[in-house]
């Protein structure tokens, strides 16, 4: 099969690697229908994060069961499956408690010796512990199958954020990145009940998807102009929740400067530069919670995923350049250069 490996920073090659296969009874093997690019994977192509030569890349995805282990219970040949960016057995204590992503079994799609989600085919372990099976209806559907992908990372992570943020009907909440996961954020903030959403971003393209998602407002400055702006947007004060969904030093201090006292984050942005962004002086005097982390999106997607297939949210929006397979390479360079915010691969 073709599948997207990675040999070096900016060396992002489609090729021909082995067909994946039944290992254990446990597995199924997936054929991909939808994939993307994510923002995080930008940190190994720009050389940020460390990758072997010719290792596999991509984690989110859907499709198809094409073959399944025997010990597989709740899927069959032929069934549609989301499959979150974790691999997970769904039978230890971290499972039963939701942190899917805490799994001593569990793994990320794309480590070295597993199949990446950028590819024809992936081998999935644990397949009951970690697919959820989708409408079979909906893979003839673009719109909703696109949709329905959000559900394998930025959904779910922009939901985590959050829930950790403390967002509940009522609140202001402030958002920091313009990203997939931001405006994700966004959406889950408008769905969780959020009476007032600010979102911090300079693209309008962005910004504009942040409004239809349920923002209010927009804030186009950085750093101690972009504080000062929320503030003077709240009468002084801060958010009762913010979203963190970057990753560096200048957005946590951010998201620390415009959480309201007594406030939370919820942080999700892979950290990148961002140990010595907070100040916990600071965050003590004004008792600001910090909430967070990598998201377990398997624990969200039975949640989210009705009010995905009803239309109640739509994320397809974040999706806004779709490729084929060999035309990653390209989709890769857009994401970097930001003239795409996440890019679909239709293999």
């Amino acid at each position: 099969m073709r599948a997207t490996v990675i040999h070096a920073p900016h060396d992002i090659r489609v090729q021909e690697v082995p067909d994946p296969a039944i290992q254990q009874p446990t597995d199924v093997v997936l054929r991909v229908l939808r994939a993307c690019i994510c923002g995080s994977d930008l940190w190994a192509y720009r050389g940020e994060s460390a990758r072997q030569p010719g290792q596999r890349i991509g984690h989110e995805f859907l499709g198809i069961v094409e073959e399944a282990g025997s010990g597989v219970n709740g899927f069959a040949v032929g069934d549609l499956a989301v499959a979150p960016f974790v691999w997970s057995d769904g039978t230890c204590a971290y499972c039963a408690e939701g942190l899917t992503t805490s799994c001593p079994q569990g793994g990320f799609w794309g480590s070295v010796g597993s199949d990446g989600g950028q590819g024809e085919a992936v081998r999935v372990p644990f397949a009951d512990g970690t697919l959820v099976k989708l409408p079979s209806a909906a893979a003839s559907d673009d719109r909703l199958l696109t949709a329905l992908l959000a559900l394998s990372d930025v959904l779910g992570t922009g939901h985590h954020a959050a829930v950790g943020a403390g967002v509940k009907p009522g609140t202001t909440v402030a958002v920091v990145g313009d990203g997939a996961v931001g405006l994700c954020g966004v959406m889950a903030a408008k769905r969780l009940g959020a009476e007032r959403i600010i979102a911090l971003g300079r693209h309008t393209a962005r910004t504009d998807i942040a409004r239809t998602f349920g923002a209010t407002d927009v804030v186009a400055e950085r750093g101690d102009a972009a504080v000062a702006a929320v503030r003077e947007l709240l009468g002084g004060e801060g958010a009762h929740a913010v979203i963190e969904a970057v990753g560096t030093e200048q957005s946590m201090r951010t998201a620390v400067g415009i959480t309201r006292d007594g406030g939370s984050i919820g942080y999700v942005g892979v950290p990148h530069g961002s140990g010595t962004g907070l100040d916990l002086g600071v965050m003590f005097d004004r008792n600001i919670a910090l909430r967070g982390g990598v998201a377990p999106v398997r624990s969200y997607i039975p949640e989210l995923l009705p009010d995905v297939l009803s239309g109640t949210i739509d994320p397809s929006p974040v999706f806004d350049l779709a490729i084929g397979l060999d035309e990653v390479p390209a989709g890769y360079r857009a994401m970097d250069e930001r003239t795409a915010l996440k890019v679909l691969i239709k293999p």
